[in-house]
């Protein structure tokens, strides 16, 4: 069943996607050569148990930490650990969830370390932009296809392929609802989106090909090929006008060097 939100839902939504985002902002600011992923996570869980809320990920079907951190080929789900520890040119991949009030938001942004490859910058970037496209799509009336449509046409403009496994979701009082939103296909199918309605959108890109497997962890996703991968993701809610990105940083983060 797909929920379509109140206007009173939605800005208690805007509160724990504030945290969210404020989260990721602090943890973007301490991305280094020389730091660990744990040492990421252990801000995330600090900041968001500080805030009154409880980390979404920890326990959720037996995931052990407060964050994901995927390095490089790792497309999601990277366990954090105190041995993996960023160096200069990696690209680090930062999934992000709270849930506070009743309610859940869900964020992620992939970051260089230091200096990176030019192939590196323009994945991050394509990434990021392919994200905002599929926004914009979030109007009363569109398809849901609509939205991974966009996302492959960009992305693959580039050279890039999409992520065919892991789709973007319904979100709101569970992290996980209806309806599954898929990063490719073509338009004009699937359900219509209408005002109320939140979506965790996230454009999941490889560098080469699109096949994943997942490691013996069970939980890393990595490219096949061993390609760079790159993921972002807002919360947002559908609206009478523009659609309202329910994670939207207070302080824009940069993303490519």
């Amino acid at each position: 069943m797909i929920v379509c939100r109140s206007a009173a839902e939605l800005e208690r939504m805007r509160e724990v996607g504030r945290l969210v985002g404020d989260v990721l902002t602090t943890l973007a600011a301490q991305v280094a050569p020389g730091v660990t992923t744990a040492d990421l996570d252990e801000a995330a869980e600090r900041q968001i148990r500080g805030a009154g809320a409880t980390p979404a990920f920890k326990g959720y079907h037996g995931y052990p930490a407060t964050i994901c951190a995927s390095i490089n080929e790792e497309v999601i789900h990277g366990i954090p650990s105190g041995q993996r520890v960023l160096h200069e040119g990696d690209i680090v991949s930062l999934d992000c969830g709270a849930s506070l009030g009743g309610y859940f938001g869900d964020s992620a942004i992939t970051l260089p370390v230091g200096q990176v490859s030019e192939q590196a910058a323009t994945l991050l970037r394509v990434t990021e932009e392919a994200l905002y496209k599929a926004i914009e799509c979030m109007r009363p009336g569109a398809r849901v296809s609509d939205i991974g449509h966009t996302v492959q046409r960009h992305v693959e403009a580039f050279g890039f392929s999409v992520v065919r496994e892991f789709v973007g979701h319904g979100i709101g009082e569970r992290m996980h609802e209806e309806p599954q939103v898929p990063n490719y296909g073509e338009p004009g199918r699937g359900v219509r989106l209408a005002e109320g309605m939140v979506l965790a959108i996230e454009p999941m890109v490889n560098a080469g090909k699109p096949a994943v497997k997942v490691l013996a962890d069970g939980w890393t996703a990595v490219t096949r090929d061993g390609s760079l991968s790159a993921h972002f993701e807002h919360t947002v809610a559908v609206t009478a006008g523009e659609p309202w990105i329910l994670t939207a940083r207070a302080v824009p983060v940069p993303v490519a060097h």
